[in-house]
C-alpha cells in the first residue's frame, strides 16, 4: 500500500478491535482476528485435557472430536495414535492392539485374540475363529455349515452321515427323519415293502416269512393254509381263530356241519368223504343208510 492508503485503512482484530498491524492474525469468514480472539471464539476444546487447541499446534479430529496431537492417545496404553490405526469405543479411542484385548476377546482353541473383521463362531457359550471351528472328524472348518454336536466337539453334516446316521438298509441313503426299524434293521418309509407286491407296509398289519416282510394278502395268498369250506387263506391275523383236523384246517366260522349247518366248534363230529358231520346229522345219515 501506499503511505496514505495505509494510514485510511483500519486493519484491526474483529473481535477486541485492537491493530494487527506487526502481529500475526488468523482470516475467518472474511475477518482477521488477533489470536488470542480467534482461540477465545473459535478453537475447539481438547477431549483429553480439555484445553482450548491453540493456532500454533495441530488440531487433530474424529467424528466432530477434537485433540492436541500430544494429547492424541489410547484411552488404556497411552501411546500416540497418530498415524497410527484406532477405534473408537464409547467416548474413548484405542489402538487396534488394546481393542483386541479389552473388546475382542480370545479364541477358545488357540487362545489368541480376536481381530477386527474377523469372524466369531459362537457355541455354546465358547467363541472361535472361523479357521478354528472344526469338525472333530475331518478337521476341516465348519464354517456357517450343518454340524451335530458330538462327545464335547462338533461334526459336519458330511462325516456325521457318513459314520453315524442311521442308512437304509435297501436304499443306503441316509435316514434323516423318521423311518422304521424291523428285526433291528433300519429303513425308509417308502423303502420297507412287501417282499412279493411292494406294496409300502409303514402303518398296515405285516407279518414275515425267512425274515422277509409281507403283507397279510400276500402272505396268505403265498403262505397261509386255505380254509377248507370257503378256500380263503387262514392267516391267523387280527385274532382270526381256526381249526384243523388231520390235514385240513378251516375258519372257526366255517367249521359247521355239513348237514345242518350248526357250529362244530368245541364239539364232537364225524368225517365223512371229505364232509364233517354234528353227532345228530351222523346219526340221521346211519338210519338212513341202514334202511
Amino acid at each position: 500500500m501506499s503511505k496514505s492508503m495505509w494510514q485510511n485503512t483500519s486493519f484491526n482484530c474483529g473481535n477486541c478491535n485492537n491493530s494487527l498491524t506487526g502481529h500475526r492474525y488468523v482470516n475467518r469468514d472474511s475477518n482477521h482476528y488477533c489470536l488470542k480472539c480467534y482461540e477465545k471464539l473459535f478453537a475447539f476444546p481438547c477431549e483429553h485435557c480439555h484445553k482450548k487447541i491453540g493456532t500454533d499446534v495441530k488440531d487433530l479430529s474424529f467424528n466432530n472430536k477434537h485433540w492436541h496431537d500430544v494429547c492424541f492417545n489410547c484411552s488404556k496404553c497411552m501411546k500416540s495414535l497418530v498415524d497410527q490405526q484406532f477405534t473408537q469405543k464409547g467416548d474413548r479411542i484405542y489402538c487396534a492392539q488394546c481393542h483386541k484385548e479389552t473388546f475382542l476377546g480370545k479364541c477358545d482353541l488357540c487362545r489368541q485374540h480376536f481381530d477386527p473383521g474377523d469372524k466369531k463362531m459362537e457355541y455354546k457359550g465358547q467363541n472361535w475363529h472361523e479357521r478354528c471351528f472344526t469338525c472333530k472328524q475331518c478337521r476341516k472348518p465348519v464354517g456357517t455349515g450343518s454340524f451335530v454336536p458330538k462327545d464335547e466337539g462338533v461334526i459336519c453334516q458330511t462325516c456325521y452321515e457318513d459314520r453315524f446316521a442311521k442308512k437304509c438298509d435297501k436304499c443306503k441313503r441316509v435316514i434323516a427323519h423318521g423311518g422304521i426299524t424291523y428285526k433291528d434293521t433300519p429303513f425308509h418309509k417308502e423303502c420297507f415293502l412287501c417282499t412279493h407286491c411292494k406294496r409300502e407296509l409303514a402303518g398296515d398289519r405285516f407279518t414275515s416269512k425267512d425274515y422277509n416282510p409281507y403283507c397279510i394278502n400276500c402272505y396268505g395268498d403265498l403262505f397261509a393254509k386255505k380254509c377248507a369250506h370257503c378256500t380263503k387263506p387262514i392267516t391267523g391275523q387280527g385274532g382270526t381263530k381256526f381249526v384243523s383236523f388231520e390235514e385240513k384246517s378251516w375258519h372257526s366260522d366255517c367249521f359247521n356241519c355239513s348237514g345242518c349247518r350248526t357250529s362244530l366248534v368245541g364239539k364232537g363230529f364225524t368225517a365223512e368223504g371229505g364232509r364233517i358231520l354234528c353227532p345228530d346229522c351222523t346219526n340221521r345219515e346211519a338210519a338212513d343208510n341202514y334202511r
